[in-house]
């Protein structure tokens, strides 16, 4: 692994989250933090999760992964590789491998219940068919093509598309956020995509819970519901175990009270569904 396939691999967001930086505003493609070589009071380094890249218009400096930790822990480029080593490289960068297609560029052509057989059978493959009440079987075209897969409305009505083969976003990136629908709830379970959140339903095996469910759907998508967070007394955290996933769940630990991280139940794997898949005949 070369500086040059480091610096596209590792996504930068992640390592100015391994050192507990968060930006202050952020949308899908870039974010504002604070700088990393001062104190300040408004922010002035500017991140483009797309390209990997940060530029301070404070100093006029560029940065990519390599260069940011040199910055943050004072080393030479050997040393900033070898911590870099930490990071999984063979998760590429989230803005690299989940393509967000806007509005103008695709149609959804029908919305119905999972009937398509490639579809039941990957729901079974991810041990969560009986749940395929809450997906749905999405036709839609994209550039002058038709596609189907399994769909996950968010709250802003763009769609997760999941199948074997793709995962996409058609229109806006946004949370999804399900509210009991018999209880007010003061408790909320947190993931980060939506087939961890079929597995913990199949888990919890009860028609009836007294929780809110957040997914993400991105943990980029975190500054959308900071404030929201506050009106539960008690968080629950289903969060990928990558360093991605343990710096947010940093970050929400030591922002509100009552927070548990419920990783420790999937430690030796990636996420809740693919330890529930490993557990499961």
């Amino acid at each position: 692994m070369n500086c040059e396939e480091i610096k596209l691999k590792i996504g930068i967001r992640r390592v100015l989250e391994s050192f507990h930086l968060f930006p202050i505003k952020e949308n899908q493609k870039t974010g504002s933090y604070y700088a990393i070589d001062r104190e300040e009071k408004i922010p002035s380094l500017s991140v483009d999760y797309v390209k990997n890249k940060a530029f301070d218009f404070g100093t006029g400096k560029s940065y990519d992964v390599i260069s940011i930790v040199q910055q943050m822990n004072q080393c030479s480029v050997s040393e900033a590789i070898k911590y870099l080593a930490k990071f999984d490289f063979s998760q590429q960068n989230e803005f690299q491998y989940e393509e967000i297609v806007p509005q103008k560029n695709y149609n959804i052509v029908n919305v119905n219940d999972i009937k398509h057989p490639a579809l039941i059978q990957y729901l079974k493959i991810r041990k969560v068919s009986e749940y395929k009440n809450l997906v749905k079987e999405i036709e839609y075209e994209l550039n002058g093509k038709k596609y189907f897969g399994i769909g996950f409305f968010n709250n802003s009505q763009g769609v997760e598309i999941r199948n074997k083969y793709s995962k996409i976003c058609l229109g806006k990136k946004d949370v999804t956020m399900i509210k009991n629908k018999i209880n007010v709830s003061t408790e909320i379970v947190i993931f980060e995509g939506f087939f961890d959140y079929l597995t913990f339903r199949k888990l919890e095996k009860q028609e009836i819970n007294n929780s809110d469910y957040l997914i993400l759907n991105s943990t980029a998508m975190l500054f959308k519901v900071e404030k929201i967070l506050n009106e539960y007394n008690k968080i629950s955290l289903f969060l990928d175990n990558d360093a991605n996933g343990k710096s947010v769940s940093l970050k929400i630990q030591g922002q509100f009270k009552n927070v548990e991280d419920c990783s420790f139940l999937y430690r030796d794997f990636k996420d809740l569904n693919e330890w529930f898949c490993k557990q499961v005949l």
